[in-house]
């Protein structure tokens, strides 16, 4: 009996070590040079998430479908309403005729059903579900048109040439299209709001009915389970759109994000964009220049309790370099005006430029303070005007 046992457990592990070498051929990629990656899709692009800086590119301005990838910007627009205040988490959305009518990928939600903004959120990121989005969308705007209004009013804002949209959803639709540039662009932005990742990087979950039953979500971008460091984004796929896929990862203080679209396939999307992603990691590195927790200066307060106050970089300050090359001397130029009383930690007071030592500017970041700055008091500015004056 003993040896049966030994045996079975025997070829369990060696399905095992089989399964774990099928996915890491079907992922692993074989790097060479930057103009021979020979990507199967259509069109590509890698940049790095801090500055923007594109490291590799594929017919970037190419207007094709994007399918589900559609879903970034619906993301955003939900994502900016939370962060406004505008919209919470545990705010209810009963679901419409409309939105449980969806067709493509869904989650099955019914006509009456009250969900909370978060589990439709996350049946959005993890499922890429059009009937979640479709809810959202009339949830904020009333009706798809006019949230179709809002996505492309912020496209034009941040500068997406190349990108127009029909839908929040991503099905195929007349004059619904955009870019793998732009799609980069988009992500970029989107992942301003760190949140967006505790949903995107989920790679299973369920969501729970109103009736109790539950519906399994499994992320639809397998590489948050199969490559290290992606915690997002969206993938899509049609009939028109062919297999696409935003993705984004990071590894030691360097965050990447890639698109590729009109891939062959499921697998090829996936290999493209582990392709990137492992093209961009071993070609480049993230040297923090200076950290968002050390003193940058003072600056005065007018009106305060204080008469000055320490300010600091809002984010690290970093550049992208080589992985061979060697970091140069950097310097800040602070720009702030006198900051006037009251005025709340963590507001932005201004920006630190930063200079190499060649007199380029490299970046500009936000400058903030870390703690409340109270409006002195009558009796305060009394007692303050008697120091000045030696008591007088």
């Amino acid at each position: 009996m003993s040896i049966n046992v030994h045996f079975i457990r025997g070829v369990c592990f060696l399905k095992k070590i089989i399964i774990t070498i099928f996915i890491f051929m079907l992922f692993m990629p074989i790097v060479k040079a930057e103009d021979s990656l020979n990507l199967d899709s259509e069109s590509a692009i890698l940049i790095d998430e801090v500055s923007g800086k594109v490291l590799y590119e594929k017919n970037p301005d190419a207007k094709l479908p994007m399918a589900s990838m559609t879903k970034i910007m619906s993301m955003l627009l939900i994502m900016e309403k939370i962060e406004s205040g505008a919209l919470k988490y545990d705010d209810k959305v009963i679901i419409s005729k409309n939105a449980s009518g969806m067709g493509g990928s869904q989650v099955f939600l019914q006509e009456g059903e009250e969900y909370k903004v978060e589990a439709l959120l996350k049946c959005i990121s993890v499922s890429s579900a059009n009937d979640a989005v479709v809810a959202m969308a009339e949830k904020i705007s009333g009706s798809v048109e006019s949230f179709v209004n809002l996505m492309n009013e912020k496209a034009k804002e941040l500068g997406l040439t190349n990108t127009n949209f029909a839908n929040p959803h991503g099905l195929d639709a007349e004059n619904h299209y955009s870019s793998a540039r732009d799609m980069s662009k988009l992500a970029k932005e989107l992942l301003k709001h760190k949140d967006i990742l505790k949903f995107t990087s989920i790679y299973e979950d369920y969501l729970t009915k109103p009736d109790g039953s539950q519906v399994w979500l499994v992320n639809t971008n397998r590489l948050v389970r199969f490559y290290d460091g992606v915690d997002g984004l969206k993938t899509g796929y049609t009939t028109e759109a062919g297999y696409c896929l935003t993705a984004t990862a990071k590894k030691n203080d360097l965050r990447l994000i890639s698109v590729v679209m009109k891939s062959s396939s499921g697998d090829a999307r996936s290999k493209d964009t582990a392709t990137l992603l492992t093209y961009g990691f071993n070609s480049y590195k993230n040297h923090v220049i200076y950290e968002s927790n050390k003193e940058l200066g003072e600056v005065n307060i007018e009106g305060g309790k204080k008469d000055k106050v320490k300010v600091y970089l809002k984010d690290n300050a970093s550049v992208l370099l080589g992985v061979t090359e060697n970091p140069k001397e950097y310097s800040f130029n602070i720009k702030v005006d006198t900051i006037k009383a009251p005025i709340k930690k963590e507001t932005i007071v201004g920006t630190a430029e930063i200079i190499d030592n060649e007199g380029n500017i490299i970046a500009e970041k936000d400058v903030i303070i870390k703690e409340d700055i109270k409006k002195a008091s009558l009796d305060y500015l009394k007692r303050n005007l008697k120091t000045i004056t030696g008591g007088k």
